[in-house]
């Protein structure tokens, strides 16, 4: 699939901006990142010879605070693609209206193909080479695919030695017991459902009678499935990964994870139609969860899709062309910089914690999480009713304002 997450980065807020009539000046600082930085990375791997990988970091805009974003290890990651989720994570921040621009990272790489001691020489070489542009009020990073807690755990203490004093800060999604947030692991999922609770109501839709298919059975695939089956009584019943999907119409077992940790893939559970990850986009079911990797509806399936409802827990999953097909359809789109927006929300949490050296329960994290979902979706609501835009459009709209006030009130613009 070509790289193109960047240009429908670009085309989302080119149709945002035309709307809101913003001046060139203002719009061509919006459509590229203020700084992007190439890192080459020397590697003593275990077999005694160096490797060296490539790495990236963007801070796409930091006119409302440090920029945040996650830190990508994926053997098919580009510049382009730093580029487009730094743009969403500068949107989504205002959206949530948490007082950070956007940023993103990542090395190209197979971490399935590393070992625990070269993962972590790996982790503590990228914060090296990344030393003096990262820090608590510059540029904090997170965990995102293929990356974990314990890797932020190497990260944050590296930082630390570099500094020379404790600084858990600098990263979040880090384990508890090294200055992580309680709630953080189901974040993105937990946010997402808040949304969805709030688009049902709104909807007239019954979620206990819902069907589900999610795409993506990663971090936010899993929660996802466990969370709409606690919280509302759905029944999810198809779910895939990389290799692939499983159907079966009487509805899918949350331990079904257990088969993809003991085998590698859902499509090994037995009691259920083996189908593939195009497949599942077109099932007939009342909800879709997109949450794998980018551009997966396009204008080739958009009219294909049957749900009514699209959650998107991964980031950039519909093309602009898709978005237009999927909105004259009356398909309601939860998009991605706000379905998502659970896990950046926690991960300030997080932040805000770390630097205040007070800590919060669980319930007191979800109720938080709670009111800012909730009033981020019915920021967007509003707007999308007002001008009676796709919901994605209403969502930039919602976020670009926020930043645009930031940047003139700076004298940027």
């Amino acid at each position: 699939m070509p790289d193109i997450a960047f240009e429908v980065a670009q085309k989302q807020l080119d149709k945002a901006v035309k709307i809101m009539k913003l001046d060139e000046g203002t719009h061509q600082l919006l459509r590229e990142p203020m700084r992007l930085l190439t890192l080459r990375i020397p590697l003593r791997m275990d077999n005694g010879k160096v490797k060296v990988f490539t790495g990236f970091r963007c801070q796409y805009n930091d006119a409302r605070g440090p920029t945040k974003g996650g830190i990508r290890w994926h053997p098919d990651e580009t510049e382009n693609t730093v580029k487009a989720l730094a743009a969403w994570m500068t949107w989504k921040c205002a959206l949530m209206d948490l007082p950070y621009g956007g940023g993103k990272g990542g090395i190209i790489c197979n971490p399935k193909e590393l070992s625990e001691n070269e993962k972590q020489g790996l982790a503590r070489a990228y914060v090296r080479a990344l030393g003096r542009y990262i820090g608590p009020e510059r540029d904090i990073p997170a965990p995102d695919v293929y990356t974990d807690p314990p890797i932020m755990a190497w990260m944050m203490d590296e930082y630390s030695t570099i500094v020379g004093y404790n600084a858990p800060g600098v990263i979040t999604g880090k384990p508890i017991e090294t200055g992580g947030s309680l709630g953080r692991s189901d974040a993105t999922a937990k946010g997402g459902m808040y949304a969805l609770r709030e688009v049902a109501k709104l909807l007239g839709v019954d979620l206990s009678k819902s069907t589900i298919a999610i795409q993506g059975y990663g971090n936010a695939g899993t929660f996802a499935h466990k969370l709409v089956t606690e919280m509302f009584g759905s029944k999810v019943v198809a779910v895939s990964d990389s290799k692939g999907g499983v159907y079966n119409p009487k509805g899918l077992p949350v331990d079904i994870i257990k088969v993809k940790e003991k085998t590698g893939s859902v499509t090994n559970y037995k009691d259920g139609k083996k189908i593939s990850n195009e497949e599942l986009l077109e099932l007939d079911v009342d909800i879709l969860i997109p949450a794998a990797l980018e551009n997966q509806i396009t204008k080739d399936n958009a009219d294909k899709i049957k749900a009514k409802i699209i959650v998107e827990l991964a980031n950039g999953p519909t093309t602009p062309e898709a978005d237009e097909i999927l909105h004259k359809r009356k398909i309601f789109v939860i998009p991605d910089f706000l379905a998502n927006g659970g896990g950046v929300t926690v991960s300030y949490f997080e932040w805000v914690q770390n630097i205040t050296g007070t800590y919060w329960s669980l319930e007191e994290v979800y109720e938080k999480l709670d009111k800012k979902m909730t009033k981020a979706f019915h920021d967007v609501y509003a707007k999308y009713k007002e001008l009676k835009v796709d919901p994605r459009t209403a969502a930039y709209i919602v976020a670009l304002e926020r930043v645009v006030i930031a940047m003139k009130q700076r004298g940027w613009c």
